[in-house]
């Protein structure tokens, strides 16, 4: 590999940062149900999800190769650009997470790249066709999620309505484990690939690669800083998730994990670049209004909607206003 610029080492430097704030501000996603319903200690959920997450991020590419090249022209932006939109994102992802908000990384890292690609190139920079497959997936996953968490809930329900209570508690606390690993590893699967595809671009926009083919290092380097920030936990947003939208019990977390992570791995081997917090959000919800409408809290909910809302032209603005300033410097 020719010698890599300080720029672009900046830029690498913030992408890994970026899917380690990416691993800390959504753990919640992979462990907010399996601790609320005490199935696991969070260290030891924790643990579980961070060693899960790396083992997902070695599922496939097809996620990176859309961030990298499906969403802005590499030829219209510089190395300059690409440390902007990771700059946005890392900011958003902060923010939220102080507030305790479960939001988007992919929307906040999509709507970054947009911004600083806007404030550097203009429209022309801006890949519609692929734009407007993220956006309908983006709005297509949650209400998924929603459905199959519902269905399955619904399906559950009737294939239990004569079994104790305490022996399905006791069973849905061992079957939870297994669908706690596979959100985990749908979580590595889905999420790792964006920061892959945000090195790409750039190793791209510098002439180190001439295509959007993922390195093995990119890979290797992003599965661990997804996985160490998994480790460090976001707990704020776990109680969030966890145990704010309604009150869980281990048949509850089977079904919107199982419910989410369907959703996450169809659309990581699709190439989709969807929000694993909305969807596994949404599949509690979905879950919860099972039991009853009423039993889903719609006041944090709406809370979280709105957050949702924001985060596309907030970490939009965000980028924009880096590359401003980063613009001036260079």
């Amino acid at each position: 590999m020719a010698e890599l610029s300080m720029t672009l080492i900046i830029v690498i430097v913030l992408a890994l940062l970026f899917d380690f704030s990416n691993g800390w501000h959504d753990s919640a996603n992979a462990i907010a149900t399996v601790v609320s319903t005490q199935v696991l200690s969070p260290m030891a959920a924790v643990l579980l999800a961070g060693v899960l997450n790396v083992a997902g991020a070695f599922m496939s590419t097809a996620v990176a190769k859309m961030v990298g090249g499906g969403i802005i022209h590499a030829a219209a932006i510089t190395e300059v650009t690409v440390a902007s939109a990771l700059g946005g994102a890392i900011l958003w992802n902060l923010f939220t997470l102080v507030l305790g908000l479960p939001t988007s990384s992919s929307h906040a890292l999509i709507g970054a790249l947009v911004g600083a690609g806007l404030s550097h190139g203009g429209w022309h920079a801006i890949k519609f066709a692929g734009m407007e497959s993220v956006l309908k997936a983006m709005l297509l996953s949650p209400l998924f999620g929603f459905l199959i968490g519902l269905l399955l809930m619904v399906l559950i329900s009737r294939l239990f309505f004569n079994t104790l209570r305490s022996k399905a508690n006791m069973l849905f606390r061992r079957l939870q484990l297994l669908s706690a690993s596979f959100m985990a590893f749908s979580h590595g699967a889905n999420d790792a690939q964006k920061a892959m595809g945000i090195i790409t671009l750039a190793l791209l926009t510098a002439g180190h690669l001439q295509s959007t083919e993922v390195p093995h290092w990119v890979i290797v380097a992003c599965a661990l800083a997804m996985g160490l920030g998994t480790m460090a936990g976001g707990w704020r947003i776990v109680r969030t998730l966890g145990m704010r939208i309604f009150k869980m019990e281990p048949v509850h977390g089977f079904a919107a994990e199982t419910g989410a992570a369907a959703v996450l791995l169809t659309t990581a081997q699709i190439g989709l670049p969807v929000s694993t917090t909305h969807t596994i959000t949404s599949s509690v919800m979905g879950v919860g209004a099972v039991k009853r409408l009423s039993a889903v809290r719609w006041g944090v909910t709406a809370r979280i909607l709105f957050a949702w809302v924001l985060t596309l032209p907030g970490a939009a603005l965000l980028a924009a206003l880096l590359y401003l300033a980063l613009s001036r410097l260079t």
